[in-house]
């Protein structure tokens, strides 16, 4: 395997898309493609928000992760949130997972992220227990609220 990793900027937009469609299957989330367009292209066109990378096997695109900048007292300054990992089944269980962790971690590192964290949907128990091996930390439960109206 060649496994690269590609910031992605608004010209990647489209690559983006059938793999959040699929990772939205496979996860069990709705997928309305109008939102996903939107949200994405908002967040690729501001940095400042944090990063979206594609992963590359050659020339196939196997998945993508979105990272989230924040900042926590708690944890001692900027924190980063992986919003979003996928990588498609042919890719999984071969060490890229463990890889892509890694590039995460220096990468995040690399900008002053004192933290990562992730969410892990319950019935995903084979994510949950990677997510231990490679370091992660249960802590509580994340609870959420939206502030506006969906699709505002």
């Amino acid at each position: 395997m060649n496994i690269r990793y590609i910031v992605g900027t608004p010209t990647h937009l489209e690559y983006f898309i059938p793999l959040i469609r699929a990772y939205y299957a496979y996860d069990g989330h709705g997928f309305d493609e109008g939102h996903v367009r939107r949200t994405l292209a908002d967040f690729l066109n501001h940095p400042d928000y944090g990063r979206a990378y594609l992963i590359a096997d050659s020339d196939a695109w196997v998945g993508y992760f979105i990272l989230t900048f924040g900042y926590s007292l708690e944890f001692g300054g900027r924190d980063a949130f992986i919003d979003e990992i996928y990588l498609t089944e042919s890719h999984r269980g071969q060490g890229v997972g463990r890889q892509t962790i890694a590039f995460i971690l220096e990468q995040a590192r690399a900008i002053g992220i004192k933290a990562v964290h992730l969410e892990v949907m319950p019935q995903n128990t084979r994510a949950h227990r990677f997510y231990l091996q490679v370091g992660f930390e249960n802590r509580g439960q994340l609870m959420s609220q939206y502030v506006e109206a969906r699709g505002a």
